[in-house]
This record gives C-alpha cells, structure tokens and sequence, in this order.
C-alpha cells in the first residue's frame, strides 16, 4: 500500500534512484541563490528569518526540557546569542522509541515519501539556513549557501533513494507454496517488516553542519529509526532549525515528532552517555580522531559511521596546462581556508622538477610558482574574503602560526581585514616545503590552511608515498598531474589498492575537494579517514533488519 507523500514525490525519488544508477550529473534542488528559483522575497526573507533567531530561546517542544543552552560564538564576530533546550537524554530516547511504532506502520514508501517532504520543506529554507551555517562556521556566503543547503539537501536525498531502493526489494508479503508429490502442497502466508535498528545518533561537526549530518540523518530516518541530532557546540542553529523542520513535517503526517530530537549536552559527559545506551544502534560522526576512536573502541552495541582525520594528497609529476594546473591548485588550498576534510595537504613533487608546457620546472620553482599563483588568486579583497571565508577555530589559528616553524616557509599566511565583518578572523594559506623524510611535518593532518610541498626522490617514489599516507593516515581525496599515460596507471594502482578516490589533472572548474551527490562516493569506507560512504547501499543496509511472520494457509 502506498501513501500520499510517497505519490506526491514519487518522480523525484525515481529521478534520485536512476541518478545513483547512471552516476551522471543530476540534482533535486538548484545551487544557486537566485530569487527567480526559490523566489522574489527568498533572499530577504531568508536572512529575516535568521535574524528572528538571535538573542532568543529556540523553543522545540522536546521531551525531557530542563534547562538552556547557548554560547555559539561566530566566527564573523557576529553576536547570536541564541540558546537551545537543554533535554534529559533518557528521556529523549525514551520517546524516540515511542514514537518508532508509529513510523514504522507507514511503511518504507511512507517514510521514504516524509523524508523527501522534509528535503522538499528544508529547500525553501534555503537561504535561512544558509546564513545560520555561514554565521556559525565561517563559510563564505556562495559556499554556505551551496554546500549547507541544496548540496546537503541532495546528500540527504541521495541518502533517502538508497534506503528506498535497498527497502524496496524486499516484498511485504509473499504466498510460499511447496509441492509435495501426489499430496497437497504446503502452503504458507508471509509477510515482511522492515523495522529500524534502534535510536540512531548522528554527531555533527563544526565547519560542516548540514553536509556531514544530513547523510546518516536521512538514511537512519528512512529506514525507521529514530534520531537523536548532536551538533557541535559552536554550530547548533542549522542542526536546530533543521531538527525543528523535520518534526513539524512529522507533526503534519500524523507521527509523533518526538522521532527527531536535538541534543544539546552539558557536557562531553552527556554524549558519550547517550552514544553507550544499549538502545542507541547506530552513530553517524564526522570529526577529529580521539573522540572517533573513542566511539570506535566503547560503542560496541552500535554501528559506527565515521569521518574522522586524514592526510589527503597530490603526485605532481608533469603538466600541458602548467598556469591552469597552478590556478586550480590554488583555489583548491584557499577554499574556505582550507577547513575541508578534503583538501590537499602533502603535494608530492621530484626532486628533480617536472616537464610543463612552459619547460622543465625545478621543485624550487614549482614552490615558487605555487605562491605567486595563489597570491594573485587572492589579489582582490572581493576574491579572497568570498573564498576565504572565515577561520572557524582558535584552536585552527594557533595551528597556523604553529605550522609555519615546521618547514621552510614558501608562502606566509597572511591575516586579512573584512570591512563587512571587522571581527572576523580571515587568514590566506601557509604552503611550506620540505624533504619526505621529514614524515612529522606533513604525515599528519593539519587541519586549516596549511600544505606542504613534497620533495620526493623521484614520481616513483612520490606515488608510493602517496599509497602509504593513504594506508597509514587516511584521505578522503587524492590527485596526480601527468602527461604520462604509465603515470597515471601507476597512480591509479596505487589509490584502488590504497582505497581512496582519485582525481587527474583537474585544470578547469572542478576541484579535488569537490564532491558532487548522485555521482561521487564520498569516503571509501575502506581507509583510516572514514568507515562509511556518502552514499552507498552499505550505507543504508545495516541501518534496519526483516522481521517476518509466518502461518499456514
């Protein structure tokens, strides 16, 4: 039996399916703020919207309310002052399972056809969304927009279409019915139940609150769990207004909103409490390596989805487009300074140099050459502040001043004024370089706007190392330039047997730390950077079980 909202977004949901069939270019919901998309008054009322939340409570309506909490402080220096319900977690458990009966008597079309409303409502909200994620991660505005809003809104999607899919091949009910000879067959009725796990935590970061949590959000909702949301201290408002959305659209279809929740802890204390309970059955966690592996070592009931530290890099053997090559380098280091758990941080370059199109390039040169790139990418104010960003963390700018004594400085970070936002604290990228035997430089992550350039023995010995980095640290990306074909065979050994994605020679509009839903896997799942997809069925699958009953006809 379908439901209303599985028929009212049935087109979309085939068009999602067929997308991560096809793995072409393909999205729900436009990336561009542009009021003839979402509307004449979407950018105003947007920002309104936004505005409407500062300085005040966030009320939810959640079970177990006793106290508030605020204290996000923005990275544009903007004063929020908002404060959040603070909840008993028991208590918010307690009714997520409550309300898992009635989510689960809709069906897997019903929950599927919710979940796509809810995308559907969170893309008009867009632009308000947009401006809580800039405000509290320091993302300049075209990436706030983009990456915390429709690119999200089609990873939750994407999310949503493997669970539909895999849920789909499973029938309700079956007539089972064995021959037996000159005797009667043995007949029996059957009939299948997908059920949810369990409460499902999903742990959000700090620089990307709706792009990492949307995922494993949608996934544990559409295979019938409940969600418990935990966003990171310092970017809760998108988490809220998102946890807000979803369960008003619940309220609105007859279930119980109590299915969604916010978690906003007291203390660490809190939320490795919840992430223990025997009825949390699967945590979704994107962040830094001690609290992942602390999840990894004591969660032992749940199944963990992790994105944590990596060290991503780039083999830079030869080039034909040496100024586009060098141009796209650039803006790869620079956005959103530097603060994606995509960028590259060890560039790996021969000692020797590297043949261009403009003659054979020294490793000296191509240092020098990689700064004056970058300095004349960020030549305009207008240019820089928009890439830029703002950095999130003190934590991220002490790194950066740290960094600077580790190798021979190419190019120095530079601090850069906002007039538009005179607080904030906007700083340019820090690329040094070094020796590959100097492994505690640049074989650890640094997160922020720092590199390192590479000097290797030769490509051969530059590929290897990009293979063990992968093996021993993680990456979620990895790059090679080459003009040669053996190179890039040997680079695209090495990253299959690596397990990480691999991009060659990206000298146009795409970028290494860019990954398109529908079409690029983010995460193997197979290397120390992350232990899940976004998105694959191994994603959805072990988020829910078949329960059957069985009689005689």
């Amino acid at each position: 039996m379908s439901h209303p909202m599985f028929e009212k977004h049935r087109a979309t949901l085939e068009a999602a399916v067929n997308a991560i069939h096809q793995r072409g270019y393909w999205s729900a919901y436009s990336e561009m703020p542009s009021p003839k998309v979402y509307g004449e008054n979407a950018p105003a009322d947007g920002k309104q919207a936004f505005e409407a939340h500062l300085g005040k409570r966030f009320e939810l309506g959640q079970a177990g309310e006793k106290a508030w909490l605020g204290g996000e402080n923005s990275p544009y220096g903007v004063a929020l002052g908002v404060e959040y319900p603070v909840c008993e977690p028991q208590a918010l458990i307690d009714a997520g399972l409550a309300a898992m009966d009635g989510w689960q008597r809709i069906g897997a079309a019903g929950r599927a056809g919710i979940c796509v409303e809810i995308l559907d409502r969170l893309n008009r909200q867009s632009f308000e969304i947009a401006h809580a994620v800039m405000m509290t991660t320091g993302q300049g505005w075209m990436m706030a927009f983009q990456a915390g809003s429709p690119h999200a809104q089609d990873r939750g999607l994407e999310a949503v279409a493997y669970a539909w899919r895999e849920m789909s091949f499973v029938p309700t009910e079956a007539t089972w019915e064995k021959p037996q000879g000159k005797n009667p067959p043995l007949v029996m009725k059957k009939h299948f139940e997908i059920v949810g796990r369990g409460v499902a935590l999903v742990v959000g970061c700090a620089t990307f609150p709706t792009w990492n949590t949307y995922p494993g959000l949608f996934a544990a909702l559409a295979t019938g769990n409940a969600v418990i949301v935990k966003p990171h201290g310092n970017a809760i408002l998108p988490a809220a207004i998102t946890v807000r959305t979803i369960r008003t659209v619940l309220a609105e279809n007859g279930i119980d909103p109590n299915l969604v929740s916010l978690l906003v802890p007291e203390s660490d204390a809190v939320t490795r409490e919840v992430a223990t309970h025997p009825e949390v059955r699967s945590i979704d966690f994107t962040g830094g390596n001690a609290f992942g592996d602390w999840l990894r070592d004591n969660c032992r009931q749940a199944q963990l989805y992790a994105e944590q530290a990596g060290v991503n890099s780039i083999v830079i053997d030869s080039t034909d487009a040496y100024k586009a090559m060098l141009k796209n380098l650039a803006f790869t280091l620079s956005l959103y300074s530097g603060q994606m758990c995509t960028t590259s941080q060890a560039l790996l370059v021969p000692a020797g140099g590297i043949d261009t199109d403009e003659g054979h390039k020294s490793f000296d040169e191509v240092c020098a050459d990689l700064a004056a790139a970058t300095e004349g990418f960020l030549g305009k104010p207008e240019v820089a502040l928009a890439v830029l960003g703002a950095v999130q963390s003190l934590a991220t700018l002490a790194r950066i001043d740290d960094a600077a004594a580790l190798s021979r400085v190419v190019l120095a970070s530079k601090k850069l004024d906002n007039p538009d936002f005179p607080k904030a604290e906007v700083r340019t990228p820090l690329i040094l370089a070094c020796d590959a035997s100097d492994e505690t430089a640049y074989m650890e992550e640094r997160f922020g706007p720092i590199s390192f350039v590479v000097r290797t023995p030769d490509t051969a010995a530059a590929i290897a190392r990009a293979g063990r980095i992968v093996r021993e640290r993680g990456a979620l990306t990895a790059a090679i330039y080459s003009t040669r074909p053996e190179v890039i065979a040997a680079m695209t050994r090495a990253t299959m047997n690596a397990k990480v994605a691999l991009s060659i020679n990206l000298t146009g509009g795409v970028f290494v730390n860019q990954s398109a839903a529908f079409s690029d896997f983010h995460g193997s799942g197979a290397n120390p950077a992350a232990s899940a997809s976004y998105a694959d069925a191994a994603f959805v699958a072990s988020r829910y079980c078949v329960v059957q009953r069985r009689y005689h006809v």
